[in-house]
């Protein structure tokens, strides 16, 4: 070890400075040319104990009380001295918890949405038998709440401005032309829908003008064009009926899904989408649909057929699962859990509308298939 490992200028000992004399101390030759005490006395230190000078040693007062200061600590830097101080003991770290075995967390509050869902269900029950333009204006509302939770999203985390006014009147017009006039009149309101986007964009500047229409056009079919198949639905006789086997199979299939997953679900269904869902649960939501199409078909719809049922809740499973991970995957670009928080243990509108939008031409051409328009 040399000198510039203890952080010392060059010219000066472990002592001080060598200018100084020698220290009686530690004696040495003086004659010229030797390496001088304080060199020798390292040198020395190396090979055998440092003797303790007793503080009666004759000698400077200064040079003792400096000596002795410096053999009171450690000769090298590397040598450490036990430290006899009493010092506090840190707390011993608490070790996690192990998550009990055996449970499992539904993920959401289910009081809330079982709360909120058995209140939507009246309402859209009362609605539906009692006067079915009244369940026309809720489909209407659903529409615009929709729409604007998903323009409002994609403003807040793309800064997209898809124009919420042309898209809103538009989805409106869309579903009451669907009702009235059928597929024919609902076409018709779809174009002048997407016209008016265009042309609502055109008050703005031009910057991001195409991507800005495009999510436009894109929301009037996703939210509102998917919503007329309902309202083609409720126009027939026995609307009603179809619309509510419609629903039934689409919340049966979603509960089922949900119920096998969180039970049995093991293996993933499409984990870099939506890590929760499960093969399991797909199978889950399949079962139950076709069960309640057997079911609904046979008792509810005039003409239908059991066996017409199950291949209608094959359908529904299917079409709902796709509704979902496609609504998972927006949400996923945008960097959200949920559309809003409309809907206590459910999120917003389009949370829970996100299976029925692309179910609803399924089961309208099906039904069309089985038992005519």
């Amino acid at each position: 070890m040399n000198e510039t490992s203890w952080g010392a200028p060059s010219g000066t000992g472990y002592w001080g400075s060598t200018d100084r004399g020698p220290s009686p101390s530690l004696g040495g030759d003086l004659r010229p040319g030797s390496a001088g005490p304080v060199h020798e006395a390292g040198a020395a230190a190396q090979t055998r104990p440092m003797p303790i000078v007793p503080s009666s040693s004759g000698g400077d007062q200064d040079d003792r009380d400096q000596g002795a200061a410096h053999l009171r600590g450690p000769l090298f830097r590397d040598e450490q001295e036990p430290d006899i101080r009493p010092q506090e003991s840190a707390p011993e770290p608490v070790p996690p918890q192990a998550p009990k075995a055996g449970k499992k967390s539904a993920g959401r509050d289910l009081r809330a949405a079982i709360g909120v869902g058995l209140g939507l269900g009246a309402v859209i029950l009362a609605s539906l038998f009692v006067y079915k333009p009244v369940f026309l204006g809720v489909i209407v509302v659903a529409v615009v709440v929709g729409l604007w939770e998903l323009t409002s999203r994609l403003s807040e985390r793309k800064a997209i401005k898809a124009p919420l006014v042309p898209l809103a009147v538009g989805g409106t017009a869309m579903v009451i032309a669907g009702y009235a006039r059928g597929a024919e009149g609902a076409w018709v309101a779809v174009a002048f829908t997407a016209l008016a986007v265009l042309v609502w964009r055109m008050t703005e500047p031009p910057d991001d003008y195409l991507r800005d229409v495009t999510a436009g056009i894109f929301a009037a079919f996703y939210v509102p064009f998917l919503a007329t198949f309902v309202a083609l639905m409720l126009a027939a006789d026995d609307g009603a009926w179809r619309v509510l086997t419609f629903l039934i199979l689409t919340v049966v299939s979603d509960t089922g899904a949900y119920a096998v997953g969180w039970k049995f679900g093991k293996r993933k269904l499409a984990p870099r989408i939506s890590p929760g869902k499960t093969r399991e649960g797909l199978v889950g939501a399949v079962l139950f649909a076709m069960v309640a199409g057997a079911i609904c078909m046979q008792l509810a719809i005039d003409g239908g057929k059991w066996w017409q049922g199950l291949l209608l809740g094959l359908a529904v499973a299917v079409s709902a699962t796709l509704g979902d991970l496609g609504e998972s995957m927006i949400k996923r670009d945008l960097g959200i859990k949920d559309m809003g928080a409309l809907l206590p243990g459910h999120g917003g509108i389009m949370d829970r509308l996100d299976s029925l939008l692309p179910t609803a031409p399924v089961v309208w051409l099906l039904m069309v298939v089985f038992v005519g328009s």
